[in-house]
């Protein structure tokens, strides 16, 4: 049975991700500094700012484990203004590198990680080149947050060059939400421009879950990134109605069908066989 470290275990999306790892029958240790809410699993407090630390909880935590099979890093500072910039970008690329490099000295060669939508170049107020947005234009970090989360990117390309055995998989997930968030959805028809920002995506916390499962058994080495989506939008109105009226000036790439994401979520479906199972409309 595999064991499967999660750093953010704790967390909105880890919680999702520990229990979808329970339920196919891997074994989970979760690594964060806050205790679960329910403790699923067995969950060591480690600041992962601290290398030495890193290196033991992928290593052996004495009588808990000796050793793990892969890493799900999901650990940071959530967001942009959350923290002070200068805060959150040493506390997010800190713990990103001290993970990477103590996972490399472990002899781990597959990493999953939380990369962000915010490298699509969200909060759009420069329009997108295209619509819908995917992984294939440069990088646009627009602040702190993301400018961290690119260089994650770039890390996990030199990690992979340095070990060509090693797997990485960087996963750009868009904002995060449980069931019970959803009862908020409704009134954004008021206003689009309230959730313009990240072209009105999202992605539930249950099937960013399964996007980490997936990516765990994705096989190919080198380092690879894919945004994850939800297939709709937080919108009622359609997808198209919502291109023409607010980018009027940005080629559309193809023919936008209802609701459908405007965070291209194709590559992901193409390789790593991601489907999304949930939808704000079935609980609203």
């Amino acid at each position: 049975m595999p064991r499967i470290a999660v750093t953010g275990g704790s967390g909105k999306l880890g919680r999702a991700v520990v229990q979808e790892l329970l339920t196919h029958d891997y074994e989970v240790v979760n690594l964060d500094l806050a205790a679960p809410r329910e403790p699923l699993c067995p969950h060591t407090r480690v600041d992962l700012t601290d290398y030495g630390q890193v290196v033991e909880a992928l290593t052996a935590i004495d009588s808990r484990y000796t050793g793990v099979d892969a890493v799900v890093h999901l650990a940071a500072i959530p967001g942009p203004g959350v923290a002070p910039n200068a805060a959150t970008f040493a506390n997010n690329i800190t713990a990103s590198y001290n993970v990477f490099a103590a996972a490399r000295a472990a002899g781990i060669t597959r990493v999953v990680w939380a990369s962000s939508e915010t490298l699509l170049g969200l909060p759009f107020d420069a329009p997108p080149p295209y619509l819908p947005v995917d992984e294939e234009y440069q990088a646009r970090p627009e602040t702190s947050y993301s400018l961290a989360k690119h260089l994650d990117e770039q890390m996990a390309e030199q990690f992979c060059r340095w070990n060509p055995a090693l797997t990485m998989v960087g996963l750009r997930f868009s904002n995060v939400m449980e069931p019970a968030d959803y009862a908020a959805f409704p009134a954004f028809d008021a206003d689009p421009r309230e959730r313009i920002w990240n072209l009105w995506g999202y992605i539930d916390a249950r099937d960013g879950a399964q996007a980490v499962r997936l990516a765990l058994g994705y096989d190919r080495p080198g380092s690879e990134i894919f945004v994850i989506a939800n297939a709709d939008t937080v919108m009622n109105r359609s997808s198209a109605e919502l291109a023409a009226e607010f980018f009027p000036d940005v080629p559309v790439t193809r023919e936008l069908s209802g609701h459908e994401t405007l965070l291209s979520i194709d590559k992901a479906r193409r390789l790593l066989g991601f489907e999304p199972w949930h939808s704000w409309r079935d609980q609203v």
